[in-house]
């Protein structure tokens, strides 16, 4: 039997199996469990081939694992015996063809997703940041003209810059008032005229090196910045909401604090484009006026204890009470090397007027002129600001004021002196076309002065001096540049900030409640 098996076995698993049909023919032979000799041996070889299968079902496609389950199908009758061996190894061919099944039914479901979802929405844009560069108004040919005979050491400007009106003036398209705050420099600096600005935010809260400095990084190496110190150093009266005064003000002619809060971050953020730091006084209370030689000192102590500015930066003052200006005062700037600021203000008198107190100051010209030209004759701020807005054209020109600016800056840059002025848009209806007559009219008025010198055999600068190397004989008396007419005390108050669109509160009454908010 075991022989008979034995060639029974060896045939089937030589021949394939062909000789099935003989071996029938000669008689079943059965072993000990009653199985056919003959599926036994047939048993063998799907055993023996089991290895292949499994590898052939790790590395075949899905179907395979339908050809492995049908080399499991046992003749009717079989033991469980040899099924129950198998089975593991077809459930780990069948896992394994399940997770590819499973990944690309997975792969499928998903390419059928995307394919069939509808577009993903777009993600929500960030608000929007404004990015769009400030453009400068392209400038005419005569424009261009008129800035190339300006002698260079003479900066006109504006007082503050974020003025929506300016469109097509100095700005090349429509720009929010905090927008032009924040980035207008850039383009304000590129007007061929406009070379100094007036800066009157600190006025009403002091600025931090980081605030002075990006202003400097927006604007060329020639411009010169106006500063006006805080007013809670210049104004001698606490005031209320309305700016009434309540009681004189602790901090007024604080030198420390001066120092702290004003000059030092000014200078450190600024830098060399540094030019006039302002002190501009409110009117003073009575019983400070009914003792003038003692304000005056005091005066003088003050400005004493501040430090000596870098080249090319000086301190200034302006006044809103005209009993000030006597020859009192201005020995007293003389000494500790002040510069005394034109300011055309209806409480002040006329621009010649105050020339001739220049002139006891200097003698001939001898530092830099500072002018802060900020509101027409006969109206006060509020007026002003609601006749002239948005500010885009001369409304009131006043011919005779800007001659006579006209006439003084000549005579100081023809001496070879630094000249600054900063106008406002409440002195004629547009700060930067005012800024154009004048110029125009400084060209005019140099020209006849340098004439006349020649034909009187004088000696004439063959070419202006910078406002850097103009000769000073004061320690202080470096640039100079003129701040806006806002007296913090005349209540001329000044909307037109340049601190992102605040309201500085131009009230535009001219009496001590619009101080305040100056």
């Amino acid at each position: 039997m075991d022989q008979s098996g034995t060639n029974e076995v060896d045939k089937p698993l030589n021949d394939n199996g062909g000789n099935a049909d003989q071996a029938a023919d000669d008689g079943l032979q059965f072993d000990l469990f009653g199985m056919p000799v003959e599926a036994a041996v047939q048993a063998v070889p799907a055993s023996a081939s089991a290895p292949a299968g499994k590898a052939a079902a790790l590395s075949s496609e899905p179907h395979a694992d339908t050809d492995a389950d049908s080399d499991t199908v046992a003749t009717p009758g079989a033991p469980l015996q040899p099924e129950r061996k198998r089975a593991p190894r077809n459930t780990q061919a069948s896992a394994v063809a399940s997770l590819w099944e499973e990944d690309e039914d997975n792969a499928a479901a998903t390419t059928s997703a995307e394919s069939h979802a509808p577009p993903p929405a777009p993600a929500e844009a960030p608000k929007k940041r404004r990015g769009r560069e400030i453009l400068a108004a392209p400038p005419s040919p005569e424009l261009l003209a008129l800035g190339a005979q300006l002698p260079p050491q003479v900066h006109l400007g504006t007082s503050t810059w974020s003025f929506p009106g300016w469109s097509g003036i100095v700005y090349g398209d429509d720009y929010s008032n905090s927008k032009l705050s924040r980035e207008g420099l850039s383009a304000y600096g590129a007007h061929p005229l406009l070379k100094t600005v007036s800066i009157d935010r600190s006025f009403y809260q002091a600025l931090t090196v980081t605030e002075y400095l990006r202003y400097a990084q927006q604007v060329p190496e020639h411009f010169r910045f106006i500063v006006k110190a805080p007013m809670t150093i210049t104004d001698a009266t606490v005031r209320a909401e309305r700016g009434e005064p309540v009681s004189l003000n602790p901090c007024f002619l604080n030198a420390q604090m001066a120092i702290d809060d004003f000059v030092t971050p000014c200078i450190e953020g600024l830098g060399v484009k540094a030019g006039a730091l302002v002190f501009q006084f409110s009117p003073l209370p009575d019983q400070m006026l009914a003792q003038p030689a003692v304000f005056i000192e005091r005066l003088g102590e003050f400005f004493n204890a501040l430090p000596q500015l870098p080249d090319g930066s000086c301190y200034a003052i302006e006044i809103r009470d005209a009993s000030l200006l006597t020859p009192r005062f201005i020995r007293m700037l003389k000494a500790v090397g002040v510069r005394y600021c034109v300011g055309i203000h209806a409480r002040m008198p006329d621009p010649l007027r105050q020339a001739a107190a220049l002139a006891l100051l200097d003698g001939e010209p001898a530092g830099p002129l500072i002018v802060r030209w900020s509101l027409h004759g006969g109206f006060k701020y509020e007026q002003a600001k609601a006749k002239y807005e948005p500010f885009n054209r001369l409304v009131d020109e006043d011919p005779a004021t800007r001659a006579s600016l006209a006439e003084l800056a000549a005579r100081y840059a023809l001496a070879g002196q630094p000249v600054v002025i900063a106008v406002n848009n409440k002195a004629e209806g547009s700060a930067p076309l005012s800024c154009v007559k004048l110029a125009a009219e400084i060209v005019d008025a140099y020209a006849r002065l340098n004439h006349g010198r020649e034909a009187n055999g004088e000696n004439v600068p063959t070419e202006a001096a910078s406002d850097v190397d103009a000769p000073r004989p004061e320690p202080r008396h470096e640039d100079a540049a003129p701040d806006e007419n806002h007296d913090g005390s005349d209540g001329e108050n000044h909307s037109e900030s340049e601190s992102g669109g605040e309201n500085c509160g131009e009230s535009g009454s001219e009496d001590r409640s619009s101080a305040a908010r100056e």
